[in-house]
């Protein structure tokens, strides 16, 4: 007999919350693509590119946080 494991996950932001943190990641989003834009430029530092990774990562968290209600 195989007993089937559920998992389970509990809700533990409220609609304020998710919204708070949807909005955070799209202006991170924002952020993220306007210095992805800006980086086309000369003079635009390799460690300033590498830096972009900090709006797209915070981006990611925000928005996938507020879709998992987590």
């Amino acid at each position: 007999m195989s007993q089937e494991i559920q998992e389970v996950c509990q809700i533990n932001i409220g609609p304020k919350q998710r919204r708070k943190r949807l909005n955070f990641g799209l202006v991170m989003l924002g952020f993220g693509g306007a210095g992805t834009a800006l980086s086309v430029f000369p003079g635009f530092s390799r460690w300033l590119r590498l830096a972009l990774f900090v709006p797209f990562a915070l981006a990611g968290y925000g928005i996938f946080q507020a879709r998992e209600k987590t």
